[in-house]
């Protein structure tokens, strides 16, 4: 293309140039093309770079922002685990509460299944007394109304009576006649026990009587020869009944001895007062009276 333009002027005739003019014009128009053409190389390359940096500085900010998301699913992976650690937590606690309700449900199944099987066990001596009394012409029980009239008006230190159906419940503090706790029937005891058995002997001498023995829910201590809270209420109430037979006029066919250790609370065991209170003997009054002794 230089040779070419070099050429074209019409006005100018080629033979009246020198040769070595032509050249050198030659040689400037292809300097003169390189140089342009090193100009529009700059600037295409110049144009490449602003697309890289505008390419890179988009890069940039999508790491930042993958970056930022990274970031805040950390920040709600942590907070998910603090609540699943928080839910873990209650539900280990309502496990443990769920596991001591039904160790609860349990003990008062327990509890329930024993108070039937005393019930039975007590309405079945009834019927074989009364069977027994039938048989022999004895006097028949007494009807409910008058046996209820008959409640012994004690007025005696510690002392309670209450009707229970068709029995009479007489209770009488552990914590005197055992303060110790230990099976043995203190001096003071002794006193408190033989003034309502005089009660008992002059208002129903021959009706069947039950001495049961009872504890607040206390802890044996150690070296103790009772093996459980059962064994240490019966030994309580045989020495009631070792007591009654030799120091005053009721007789052993008239008496029935049972433990129930700290089955029947009359109040909760929660505290040392309520303990106290559950610790008692109660003398139970049937409606029936005791076959006679045999001569």
């Amino acid at each position: 293309m230089g040779w070419a333009v070099c050429t074209a002027n019409p006005p100018i005739r080629r033979a009246h140039w020198p040769l070595k003019w032509c050249g050198s014009w030659f040689f400037l128009y292809l300097s003169l093309g390189g140089l342009s053409g090193c100009a529009e190389n700059a600037l295409v390359l110049k144009g490449q770079l602003q697309q890289l940096q505008q390419q890179q500085l988009a890069l940039s900010r999508q790491a930042e922002e993958l970056q930022n998301r990274a970031n805040a699913l950390d920040r709600d992976n942590q907070e998910k685990d603090v609540l699943l650690a928080q839910a873990q937590q209650r539900v280990q606690a309502a496990e443990a509460q769920v596991a001591a309700l039904k160790e609860q449900l349990a003990s008062l199944s327990r509890q329930l299944a024993q108070a039937r099987q005393d019930q039975q066990a007590a309405e079945n001596r009834v019927q074989a007394l009364s069977a027994s009394l039938q048989r022999r012409g004895s006097v028949p029980i007494e009807p409910n109304s008058s046996f209820a009239q008959r409640l012994p008006g004690m007025n005696l230190p510690g002392v309670s009576v209450r009707q229970d159906g068709e029995l009479i419940r007489i209770e009488l503090p552990g914590g005197t006649l055992f303060p110790q706790q230990d099976g043995r029937l203190s001096a003071e005891g002794a006193r408190l026990l033989a003034a309502v058995a005089h009660e008992i002997v002059r208002d129903f001498p021959d009706h069947r009587i039950g001495i049961q023995g009872h504890l607040g829910k206390i802890s044996l201590p150690a070296g103790t020869p009772w093996r459980s809270l059962h064994h240490l209420s019966y030994a309580e109430a045989m020495a009631v009944f070792d007591f009654l037979v030799g120091q005053t006029p009721l007789r052993a066919e008239q008496l029935e001895v049972s433990g129930h250790g700290s089955n029947f609370p009359l109040v909760s065991n929660a505290t040392p007062q309520g303990q106290q209170r559950n610790h008692r003997i109660e003398l139970v009054i049937y409606p029936n009276r005791a076959a006679a002794a045999n001569p």
